[in-house]
């Protein structure tokens, strides 16, 4: 989905966003592919901290240059499971990658002819772009056809690249979409018993706990107003783009428009599902008891014992249970602030029961909610965008200052290793962009600070690390951010991907010394004991320091193994300066008199620490755009 510009929205709707209610276990339906691959809780958790990799599945693989606006996946290509090969998954341990975000896995809406499979064709007018919003999923039992080489076999497909992952010690996480679904969702995967979303929903009233979705009765759905100009897959003909879609009574669209007819920024393109919150904002469930915070699974799997719970609850509890036994790792749960906590507290709690080691992601962009979706929701991680990313995006910009960065920081320590950090994703702008910061080398400074001052885990985004700009008019939607709605190659890492070597032969000398960059880096993030332990901010105490300001960011991290401080100039221009350790550190890391050495983690370089009267000082020039990580011995 696109939320850069929902999130001034939401306080409008809350009262459909925060809580829902529980529901009595039931049997997970049974029918599986024949290739099951089993769970991997085995696979060993980085000593540092969890790196996730986010790959844009339909593009990663893509070798295709051809890059032709609203072009079908036969002129632009599409990548595949099988292009995610052995050498990719090598590179990407050799980073510290411990988890692989796949986006776009589950079968979404979108136009191609899949026919020949027994596969409905979607409607262009209620689909964003030619490939698709993988945020529209039309098939939670199965996976998106254009990804197998043999869609027949797709399921299959998929579950090798799990077996090869797992075999080179990554683990799988795959989007789940709890709050709307495509509007012409039709599941051909599902498991004998099961029905699909709004097949049993009685469509004569507006809602019905039971019912998947919200209708608005007597009223046909209304395509919406389009701009000026834009036209479905960019004007091409196509037989069902009409200006028409079938759907009588209308239902709610995703975002929670409840008009029949949803304006064009709308999510119109998906329904919303009903959790069990009226349209007064009231809950037709049971409420979790405040005292719940921080209780564990097994309680919150008690509570719901018995419980009524809403339909749609048991539909997504068997959904995430399929794909736990096909042998996926953990799931990124997309706008999850829009499903009531209570509906979390029932799901993750059965998820953690089957593998206590799924990874459960999630976004949410109210920070008065974070603790209760981490602590009630039983949500291992959240974004930090709202906060930390927001206010580092501004330091990157000229526009910030690195004091509020660190207080964004120091806002939730309560909950730091829960806040996952990030400066790209299929959502944000690319830090090359000009939209953004014009200039890849801006990130250097930004990722170091980003995943070296909490204990979360860092996610990168597929085609940051060779500094893709996001430059291409691809069909649906604006540059700056790679498509998520067309067929496309993204030009950078194509030169990473190198017709499926994964070498970086096709890279420049710059994208190639930026991969380095990230490589030493993440692999360090993953290694490095002292990113468990404690945080010193450093940076008040030295904005008095001549050569030293508010474009510079310092703190330090340690543990009983391992010391190291962190220095980040985001400035245009090198800083020469003294930093200084204050006494109490001095004495906690028990520095001696004399000289402490110092190695710097990319350049190798030495310095020296000078230790007298409990205070510890060394000069340091940090270049424009760089930052330095000083490991203690």
């Amino acid at each position: 989905m696109m939320k850069f510009n929902l999130l001034a929205t939401l306080c409008g709707t809350a009262m459909l966003l925060s809580a829902c209610n529980p529901a009595p276990s039931a049997s997970v339906p049974a029918a599986m592919p024949a290739s099951v691959v089993k769970p991997t809780s085995a696979i060993a958790d980085p000593v540092g901290k969890v790196v996730v990799y986010q790959a844009f599945t339909r593009l990663f693989g893509n070798s295709n240059p051809s890059n032709i606006p609203w072009g079908s996946a036969a002129q632009n290509g599409v990548g595949k499971f099988n292009d995610i090969n052995d050498a990719a998954l090598l590179a990407l341990k050799q980073m510290g990658v411990s988890h692989l975000w796949l986006t776009g896995v589950p079968h979404h809406a979108l136009i191609a002819d899949y026919s020949a499979y027994g596969i409905s064709a979607d409607d262009p007018d209620v689909v964003k772009g030619r490939a698709g919003s993988p945020y529209a999923v039309k098939d939670y039992y199965s996976v998106n056809p254009d990804l197998a080489v043999d869609p027949a076999r797709r399921m299959e497909e998929f579950t090798a690249l799990l077996s090869r992952a797992h075999q080179h010690g990554i683990k799988v996480v795959i989007d789940i979409v709890p709050n709307h679904v495509a509007r012409h969702y039709q599941s051909l995967g599902k498991p004998a018993g099961v029905r699909d979303f709004g097949a049993d929903d009685d469509t004569s009233v507006e809602y019905a706990k039971n019912n998947n979705f919200y209708y608005v009765p007597g009223q046909p759905f209304v395509l919406p107003t389009l701009p000026a100009g834009f036209k479905p897959l960019g004007g091409e003909a196509h037989p069902l783009a009409d200006g028409k879609f079938d759907e009588n009574p209308a239902k709610w669209t995703g975002n929670g428009a409840r008009a029949a007819q949803p304006d064009f920024n709308d999510w119109y393109e998906t329904v919303k599902i009903n959790y069990g919150v009226k349209p007064d904002g009231s809950y037709d469930f049971d409420r979790l008891p405040a005292d719940f915070a921080g209780r564990s699974s097994s309680e919150h799997v008690a509570f719901w014992q018995g419980k009524s719970v809403p339909d749609s609850w048991l539909k997504f509890r068997d959904i995430t249970q399929f794909w736990l036994a096909l042998g996926v790792d953990g799931f990124r749960y997309d706008m999850a602030e829009m499903v009531p906590v209570e509906f979390w507290s029932y799901l993750n709690s059965q998820i953690k029961q089957q593998r206590p080691d799924a990874l459960l992601l999630a976004e949410v962009y109210q920070p008065q909610l974070y603790r209760d979706y981490i602590q009630l929701g039983k949500m291992d991680y959240l974004y930090d965008k709202v906060g930390f990313y927001d206010s580092l995006k501004l330091l990157m910009q000229g526009k910030g200052t690195a004091s509020e960065v660190l207080n964004r920081q120091l806002e939730v320590a309560d909950i730091d290793g829960n806040m996952l950090k990030f400066l790209e994703n299929h959502d944000e702008q690319r830090i090359a962009s000009p939209e953004f910061a014009g200039n890849a080398e801006k990130g250097k400074p930004a990722m170091v600070v980003s995943a070296l001052i909490g204990t979360a885990p860092t996610m990168l985004y597929f085609g940051q690390e060779v500094g893709e700009a996001g430059a291409l008019a691809s069909g649906f939607g604006q540059p700056s951010r790679t498509t998520i709605f067309d067929y496309a190659g993204v030009p950078a890492h194509q030169g990473w991907l190198n017709g499926g070597r994964f070498d970086g032969a096709n890279l420049t000398p710059a994208q190639r010394d930026l991969r380095e960059f990230y490589v030493k880096l993440l692999h360090f993030s993953a290694t490095a004991p002292a990113l468990r332990g404690q945080l010193f901010p450093l940076h008040q105490q030295h904005l008095q320091t001549p050569g030293y300001s508010e474009q510079m960011l310092v703190f330090a991290r340690s543990d009983s193994q391992q010391r190291l401080i962190v220095v980040a100039n985001f400035a245009d221009s090198a800083s020469r300066f003294k930093l200084q350790l204050p006494a109490d550190l001095v004495q906690q890391w028990q520095l001696t008199r004399g000289t402490v050495p110092l190695t710097e983690l990319f350049s190798g370089h030495a310095h020296s620490l000078q230790v007298d009267s409990g205070v510890a000082v060394v000069p340091l020039t940090v270049k424009a755009n760089s930052a330095l990580v000083l490991l203690l011995p």
